[in-house]
Parts: C-alpha cells; sequence; structure tokens
C-alpha cells in the first residue's frame, strides 16, 4: 500500500488538506449496546475504524494524525473493562505495527505511560522503536492522557528550569511552555473531529487545538469510515482559517 499516485490525486482534491488531525473516537460502548453485545466488542469493532482512518490520512497526505485512545479520566472505569482495553491495546501493536513499519508510518504514544503494566510499556518501547526512522505519516496515540495534565507537566518542566536558574520568571512565554508539551515538535492541530454525536473536547488536547477547526459527526466511531472522513476534510477545506486576522487581510494576503 505505497502512497505513490493515489496520494498525489487526493492531494489535488483537497487543496486545503489539514496537516495535523486529531479525533476524539467516541461511541464503542453505545455501537455494542445497540447490538446487544458487551462493550469490548465495541472497542474491537473500533480497531478496524483506526485501521481505515489511518490509511485514509496516508492518501490524502495528512502529515499527524492524533487519536485519543485512553484519557487519564478513563480510570473511572470499569476494572474489567480497562483490563480488556489493555488487553487490546497490546493485541493491537502486536498486530499492526509491522504493518505500519511498511508503510512508512511513525508511532508515538503520547501520555503518562508510567502507569501502564510493565509489558505494555515494553511493547510501546519496542513499536515506537521499531518506526522512529520511518518519514510518512505520524500516527500519535494518546494513552493516559489529558489536556491539562499535559500542559501541568509542562509548567512542571518550566518551573525545574527556574529552579536550575536556566530561565527567569520573566523570561517565561508562550513559547517557552508549547515547547514543553507533548509533541512541541509538530504542527498544531488543524481540525479536530469528534465521533458519536457529542459535542465537547473531554480534555482532550487543549493548548495545542487554539485555532484548530472543528467537525463532530453522528457515527459512531466503529462506523467512522474513508466517506466519512472524506466529509470531514472537505469541510475543513471550506473553512476560512484567520488566526485573528479578518477576511480582508486573508484576501489581500491571496493576492500577493
Amino acid at each position: 500500500m505505497g502512497a505513490g499516485d493515489d496520494k498525489s490525486e487526493d492531494q489535488s482534491q483537497h487543496a486545503k488538506t489539514p496537516r495535523h488531525v486529531a479525533i476524539v473516537m467516541d461511541g464503542n460502548g453505545r455501537w455494542a449496546q445497540r447490538r446487544n453485545l458487551p462493550r469490548h466488542s465495541g472497542h474491537r469493532a473500533g480497531v478496524e475504524s483506526v485501521r481505515v482512518t489511518v490509511e485514509a490520512c496516508r492518501k490524502r497526505g495528512v502529515q499527524v494524525l492524533t487519536l485519543f485512545a485512553f484519557s487519564s479520566e478513563n480510570w473511572n472505569r470499569p476494572k474489567e473493562e480497562i483490563g480488556l482495553l489493555f488487553d487490546l491495546f497490546m493485541m493491537a501493536l502486536q498486530r499492526d505495527v509491522k504493518r505500519l513499519d511498511k508503510n512508512n508510518v511513525q508511532l508515538r504514544i503520547i501520555g503518562d505511560r508510567t502507569a501502564f503494566p510493565d509489558k505494555l510499556q515494553q511493547r510501546i518501547y519496542k513499536s515506537e522503536e521499531l518506526t522512529a526512522g520511518n518519514s510518512g505519516l505520524i500516527l500519535q496515540i494518546a494513552a493516559n492522557y489529558g489536556g491539562r495534565w499535559d500542559i501541568t507537566q509542562a509548567a512542571k518542566a518550566v518551573a525545574e528550569r527556574v529552579q536550575r536558574g536556566e530561565l527567569q520568571p520573566q523570561e517565561i512565554t508562550e513559547a517557552t511552555l508549547s515547547e514543553a508539551l507533548c509533541f512541541a515538535d509538530l504542527p498544531e492541530v488543524d481540525l479536530f473531529i469528534r465521533t458519536g454525536g457529542e459535542q465537547r473536547i473531554s480534555n482532550f488536547i487543549l493548548w495545542q487545538t487554539a485555532y484548530s477547526e472543528f467537525y463532530f459527526s453522528e457515527q459512531l466511531w466503529p462506523d467512522f469510515g474513508a466517506a466519512e472522513f472524506d466529509l470531514a476534510l472537505e469541510a475543513f477545506s471550506q473553512r476560512e482559517r484567520r488566526f485573528g486576522r479578518t477576511s480582508e487581510q486573508i484576501k489581500e494576503q491571496k493576492i500577493q
């Protein structure tokens, strides 16, 4: 599944392709309940939607895809469900990491992984190490991640620099804090998608979505496919992104 000509063709169809797409994959549990299945069946079905979306991003020229897999608040769920999620995460890594590597996808896991079982931490490390040299799509899985946690750990890192005398408080800027956040080396989120019909951020990436465009889909995550992803891209291509400027300024810039 090479990017090749398909990628160039699809990019021409989306002149305003977002560099960075982030998705809250919501609706796995409801998908299962509507079919009288256990909740973990919905999570299993959602894995296929991950594969479809990764491939869609590769073909359409998206540079970074960040998926919200497990939030810092999800620890409040039943222990059995959490255990099954960890098992599914482990199996997905074992089964899909070679495919990701073959397709030049770089895998990154963002969040506080120290709370995960040792075997899962080791599998994450090996998966990241295997794909670290890949130069295609960057796939980020947010696991035990929360936007407030991200900002808090960044603030601690900056405070430690001040304590060591490397930085004066008056020298702290937005850039200083931004550099200490997760994935500071990547572009900020252009398009934020949430499936499942809910319209909230749920403590996902907060700082990095300051100027994101939002797209809310009624589709439950296991039903979210390439066609729905294209609808999100089409909606994004029609947005005017001003970043604090006026429409007139944007038009003048295009003329110049």
